[in-house]
């Protein structure tokens, strides 16, 4: 979940470093400090009436002495560059995954082609005794590394393509879970891996804090919820389409975060995937409401998908009313409402007008790589329009 429990004693520590002569008991009372300031003045045989009335109305301030600091100000961070940017980059997610649809569908029609001439040839030449000798002439290291490549190639192939696409966004988490143990990257981590509103650096973080994790055991959860899922929701919706779907709900559950924690005036750091996982989740139970879940480790115990979705917005809208700091419930609740606009409103406004810019990115393709060959000339115009509706 976009859990920030570890970055609770760093948003509620000043990080005041005290010098080594000042005594415990006076670290703890910041009022000991101050009457340690003052020493009693030595007693003058000479001291008039009149003198010591007019030291004892005397302010502190002219005596010298430095009255409490006021509390620092904190200026409400303006939200339009956050905003602005979650516009902008849900746009160009959906775009570049159209054109990506577009140039995978082109690749396999042409890996497919070239499939049926390599079939052909293999059957032109039926003989297999070169092959055996190149296999006979390997090293023994050489023929266990080329085995250990196929069994691997074999279970790659074994997952479905949902699991593919979730393993390489599980390995971009674990690459980022291991920077965090990294001493010299907390700074910049902390920095560009966590999402606040009152950091100067407000854009950026809204991607990368949905690849961040802190704990293993958040990152653990978050994922198996996404494994569990990846199937379902890339059936469904197609694996350019879910790229999509993951990376622009990942921006705007921060940035519905980024809008609770300016109203309340809580700014505190937060990290995780779970405003994305959370879209993953939702879309799949509002697409299929009656599938049946269950609970890994109460598997007597069963559920339908829609009734789970709703518990688990109750519970982070609860969360939210009262003020619970263990998760980022603004986040979880951004990610859920995203994932069911989407499968009710979004991928009709969005996914299947897709169609034009495919057609443009078709269309310039074309004409450069027309340009490219050796007798074609940049002004020729080619038959052969855009790619269907898929």
């Amino acid at each position: 979940m976009a859990w920030r429990g570890c970055f609770l004693k760093w948003a509620k520590t000043d990080f005041i470093r005290y010098p080594k002569n000042i005594s415990r008991s006076s670290r703890v009372n910041p009022y000991n400090q101050q009457r340690c300031s003052f020493r009693r003045e030595a007693k003058r045989p000479d001291t008039k009436k009149e003198n010591i009335t007019q030291e004892l109305n005397t302010s502190p301030s002219e005596a010298g002495t430095a009255g409490p600091p006021p509390p620092p100000y904190i200026r409400k961070p303006t939200l339009f560059r956050p905003l602005i940017f979650t516009v902008g980059f849900t746009g160009c997610s959906f775009g570049v995954s159209a054109i990506l649809q577009y140039e995978t569908i082109k690749s396999k029609v042409q890996t497919a082609k070239d499939g049926e001439e390599l079939e052909k040839l293999a059957l032109g030449s039926p003989d297999m005794a070169y092959w055996h000798d190149w296999w006979n002439q390997l090293s023994g290291f050489r023929r266990q590394l080329i085995l250990l490549m196929s069994m691997v190639d074999d279970l790659w192939n074994s997952l479905t393509e949902g699991q593919r696409t979730a393993t390489g966004i599980i390995a971009i988490n674990a690459a980022v879970l291991c920077c965090w143990r990294i001493p010299s990257m907390q700074r910049t981590m902390i920095k560009y891996f966590t999402s606040n509103p009152a950091s100067k650096t407000q854009c950026l973080p809204m991607v990368l804090s949905s690849f961040s994790h802190y704990s293993i055991i958040h990152m653990v959860a978050n994922m198996y919820v996404l494994w569990m899922f990846s199937s379902g929701i890339v059936s469904l919706l197609g694996k350019e389409q879910f790229l999509a779907v993951y990376f622009s709900a990942g921006v705007n559950s921060t940035m519905v975060s980024y809008l609770c924690k300016t109203a309340t005036g809580r700014f505190y750091p937060s990290l995780g995937a779970s405003g994305a996982v959370m879209a993953v989740l939702a879309a799949v139970c509002t697409k299929v409401p009656e599938a049946k879940l269950g609970i890994i480790f109460l598997p007597m115990v069963t559920f339908t998908a829609g009734n789970a979705l709703k518990a688990l917005v109750a519970i982070d809208t609860a969360g939210l009313m009262l003020g619970w700091r263990l998760f980022d419930h603004a986040a979880h609740l951004g990610g859920a409402l995203f994932g069911v606009w989407y499968v009710a409103y979004g991928h009709k406004l969005l996914w299947r007008r897709r169609e034009p810019l495919v057609k443009l990115w078709h269309n310039m393709r074309f004409s450069v790589s027309r340009g490219s060959r050796p007798g074609g000339r940049p002004g020729d115009k080619g038959g052969g329009g855009g790619p269907g509706h898929h």
